[in-house]
């Protein structure tokens, strides 16, 4: 059991790389998180949303737990968010969370998708949520094992 993130763009920018490490390092199982980057389309618009949702549900297995970042999902709070998680993990799932590409993702995806889940109704740039990111799964972590980090 971990979390694995499915993310359409480019590598990681260093200022993100270096956010991103910084919560990995306290990540201990089953919250250990590995990166897979899938290329952006070189098409645009709904074509680019075809193709790079066709690339990420040719990397997801029928009984991972799947959650889609989009800004049209549920918005839950970080207690919420460390329940869902522990619940696929206790049920024996691997959890895949997927950021999609410049078009979104169709809606393939969005029906495949365990939990569509929003960080907020704004929208933010790629790299910013790779790294809001990293640091909800710490957060989900600590919630999930009575640590201190979450303060309500």
């Amino acid at each position: 059991m971990s979390v694995r993130v499915l993310a359409v763009g480019k590598k990681h920018e260093s200022w993100v790389s270096d956010g991103i490490q910084r919560y990995e390092k306290r990540l201990r199982k089953p919250f250990e998180v590995s990166w897979q980057l899938l290329p952006h389309s070189s098409r645009e618009g709904e074509a680019a949303r075809a193709e790079e949702s066709e690339r990420i549900l040719s990397r997801v297995d029928r009984d991972q737990f799947l959650v889609l970042l989009d800004e049209r999902g549920r918005n839950v709070d970080s207690p919420t968010l460390a329940q869902r998680l522990q619940g696929a993990f206790d049920a024996g799932r691997t959890v895949t969370v997927v950021i999609g590409g410049a078009y979104g993702v169709d809606d393939r995806v969005r029906d495949r998708a365990d939990f569509v889940w929003s960080l907020s109704q704004l929208v933010f740039p790629h790299q910013l949520v790779r790294l809001i990111l990293a640091e909800q799964l710490y957060r989900a972590q600590e919630i999930a094992g009575n640590r201190p980090y979450h303060h309500v």
